[in-house]
């Protein structure tokens, strides 16, 4: 049997994989939360507010998709860096 307990793996919950979800969550709730942003004013270059906000999103939200995607990778990698190598046949018993 592995000596690969509950108690040796990293916590599946860490600060880097909450802002990691935050930053993948805060797009929909500043979406869902219509009423915040359903007004005209303050116009952008004659644009309603109602119309300039969204678009904005579209830019922020790619900005944190990408921020949540780098940090998944080096996440990633750390966590392969700090794991035991596996056996050479990938066999465990």
């Amino acid at each position: 049997m592995p000596e690969d307990t509950e108690a040796s793996r990293e916590p599946v919950v860490t600060p880097v994989r909450v802002v990691i979800g935050l930053c993948l969550v805060a797009p929909f709730v500043a979406m869902l939360w219509v009423g915040s942003y359903a007004k005209t004013d303050p116009t952008f270059i004659g644009i309603p507010f109602f119309y300039w906000y969204q678009m904005a999103w579209v830019l922020i939200s790619t900005l944190l998709t990408v921020t949540a995607y780098k940090l998944w990778q080096r996440d990633q990698r750390g966590r392969a860096a700090a794991a035991p190598s596996t056996p050479k046949g990938g066999e465990s018993r």
